[in-house]
């Protein structure tokens, strides 16, 4: 699984690009969502990577950030002990939560001003430090 979390905010997003991030989910600042690793979802990925972080994230990661910041459905209850173990298989929506996350912003600060000739702090694919920028934002 992939996880996503916005990180730039809504100001100068061009329309195109803020659409990409709503049909994902992501209308707000420092929220998350999970997304398989298909080609079209790769190729939003490299159209979205300049406003967003992702990376691969580990089972354990999945199932902290189900069971800390994961919200069910209205309407519905759910224990999300037993969810967070069903998550990395099935859609979030599936099991009766919401399917995005609500993050912190992460302790210890951020590293999106910094200037590389690459790329720009965390923003783009993270690989698996994700796992530890997640940690600090829950």
């Amino acid at each position: 699984m992939i996880l996503v979390i916005r990180i730039s905010g809504l100001v100068e997003v061009s329309s195109e690009i803020e659409e990409s991030l709503f049909r994902i989910h992501l209308r707000r600042k420092y929220s998350a969502t999970l997304l398989e690793p298909t080609h079209s979802n790769l190729a939003l990925l490299k159209k979205i990577r300049n406003f967003v972080a992702y990376g691969n994230v580990d089972e354990s990661t999945i199932k902290e950030i189900v069971e800390k910041r994961g919200e069910p459905l209205p309407g519905k209850k759910v224990n999300l002990s037993s969810v967070s173990e069903q998550a990395s298989k099935k859609k979030l929506s599936d099991l009766g939560l919401k399917p995005f996350f609500r993050l912190h912003p992460p302790r210890g600060g951020i590293d999106s001003k910094v200037h590389f000739p690459i790329r720009k702090g965390v923003l783009g694919d993270n690989k698996e430090k994700i796992n530890d920028l997640v940690r600090r934002m829950l």
